[in-house]
């Protein structure tokens, strides 16, 4: 595993959020179903604030799916959590799941935090 993903998974973890930038854009999130797809790290995050290239109108608007090659910059820190505490829509983002925040996951995630 990545450095990248090693930073992640302790931020889910903790529930602590992350700072990073991604496609030169500085992104304030919150981890939520981290793992791979087509062979790449890839997270299922909620962005709460930073820059974006689509709006974060509302809170159905604020999942991203961001593939940890192309993070940099990744710092963690101590603030309120985001993304809710269940889910309530299916995701395509994450085809192999290791870990999900959400004790209840539907996703059938490798590990357990």
């Amino acid at each position: 595993m990545s450095r990248a993903y090693d930073l992640i998974l302790e931020a889910m973890r903790a529930r602590r959020q992350v700072i990073c930038t991604y496609k030169g854009l500085r992104r304030e999130i919150c981890p939520v179903v981290l793992g791979t797809s087509e062979r790449r790290e890839v997270m299922l995050a909620y962005q709460f604030g930073g820059r974006s290239s689509r709006p974060l109108a509302g809170p159905e608007t604020r999942w991203r799916c961001l593939y940890l090659d192309e993070i940099a910059d990744i710092v963690l820190r101590d603030g309120p959590w985001h993304a809710g505490n269940r889910h309530e829509r299916s995701q395509s983002c994450v085809k192999q799941v290791d870990y999900d925040v959400n004790p209840e996951s539907p996703l059938n995630p490798r590990y357990r935090l």
